[in-house]
């Protein structure tokens, strides 16, 4: 009964300042009830805070201080020079569709999951969940993809702060905008993954860097150190190499993700090809092997490329697949194209002459391999099968 009260009294409240016109005290009134129903009534408390981040505060409205107003525990940092929020933020379902991961990867991040969902039994018996972990591998692999999964899992909001926008033109104030953005995200349980982090944590032994950036180093192996197990700590690089060593100390996890293996590639092409998978599946095999040692954001951009032209109908599958194979066996090694050209044999129509004119492989080489009407792996491929 006392619980139902207070929410009248809210009610009232609200709709006597609404009705005043109050709309500033309306945002701090809000702001305050987010913070008081946060614990008893989440999905409350998560649908006013939405309402306060859709309808930001009016520039030219009165400024309250800080000391009063619990709406700044609510608002995103922003760099004080361009006034731009330091901080994206993802809020996703629970349902939002796995990344594309390999096994060794899907087990890794299953353990760190349960760990967060198993807390209580982790404290009985004197331990804690992982509190960090960093992301290691080329651009388009699926490091921030698979971080927007891991915070739906887990129930919680993704901040990610691109550490590249961190950087001030007047570098000094790099120091407070890392601050800033780090301090809000532990304000609450969540997942915060520092983007490029390797913009900044280079090795603190490099003489090209002035004494700023080594302070921010500083900064970042701090916050690793004493980050609460409330929230989970991500970091994510392309260039491990140029990141301090004790850096890599620091984080509980190194998560390395690869290029995609052959089936991983395949599973992607048919993810991506979604209701055209009908019309393109004669040319799997072949799209497989034309898409080995791209990143998934490749083939994705690649394959609506694809469908966009069938979608338009300016030009046949067959032309586009062959005009894609003709470029990627540019990149390819002699090996590499001879293997291209026997799969083509194998999976198409496609006469010999064609064949060599979109690989390069000349016909008494493509005869050589396909004797007899059947296909032969080049010797070399067939060793490293």
């Amino acid at each position: 009964m006392g619980e139902l009260n207070g929410l009248k009294a809210d009610l009232a409240q609200i709709v006597r300042l609404a009705l005043a016109e109050q709309t500033e005290d309306v945002r701090l009134f809000a702001a305050r009830l987010v913070r008081k129903y946060r614990g008893t009534e989440p999905e409350l408390a998560e649908q006013m805070d939405l309402f306060l981040r859709a309808k930001p505060r009016r520039a030219g409205a009165p400024l309250r201080k800080a000391t009063s107003s619990p709406l700044s525990d609510q608002m995103l940092p922003v760099d004080d020079e361009s006034r731009l929020s330091l901080l994206k933020v993802f809020k996703d379902n629970s349902d939002r569709e796995a990344p594309l991961l390999s096994t060794d990867l899907e087990e890794t991040l299953g353990q760190l999951i349960q760990e967060r969902k198993q807390v209580a039994r982790l404290a009985s018996l004197g331990l804690t969940p992982t509190r960090s972990a960093i992301f290691v591998g080329q651009p388009g692999v699926g490091k921030t993809l698979t971080a927007r999964w891991l915070a739906a899992q887990l129930g919680v909001s993704l901040y990610v702060l691109d550490l590249t926008t961190v950087m001030s033109s007047l570098l000094g104030r790099s120091g407070s905008n890392l601050r800033a953005a780090l301090d809000f995200a532990k304000r609450g349980p969540c997942v915060l993954l520092l983007d490029e982090i390797d913009a900044i944590a280079k090795r603190r032994s490099d003489d090209s860097d002035v004494g700023e950036l080594k302070r921010l180093v500083t900064v970042i192996l701090q916050e690793v150190d004493e980050w609460p197990a409330t929230g989970l700590l991500l970091a994510a690089t392309n260039h491990p190499e140029l990141i301090d060593p004790a850096l890599w100390r620091r984080f509980d996890l190194v998560v390395e993700f690869k290029v995609p293996r052959p089936e991983a590639v395949k599973e992607a092409i048919k993810r991506f090809l979604g209701p055209d998978f009908a019309l393109f599946s004669r040319w799997i095999e072949i799209l497989t092997f034309a898409f080995r040692d791209q990143s998934f954001s490749d083939i994705e951009r690649e394959i609506h490329r694809f469908r966009r032209a069938v979608a338009l109908g300016t030009t046949p599958d067959a032309d586009l697949i062959e005009e894609f194979i003709k470029a990627r066996a540019l990149s390819l090694d002699r090996q590499g194209r001879i293997e291209m050209a026997v799969l083509l044999a194998k999976q198409t129509h496609l006469s010999q002459h064609s064949i060599s004119d979109i690989t390069g492989v000349s016909r008494d080489t493509i005869r050589k391999y396909t004797t007899g009407g059947s296909t032969v792996i080049p010797k070399k491929r067939r060793r490293e099968a």
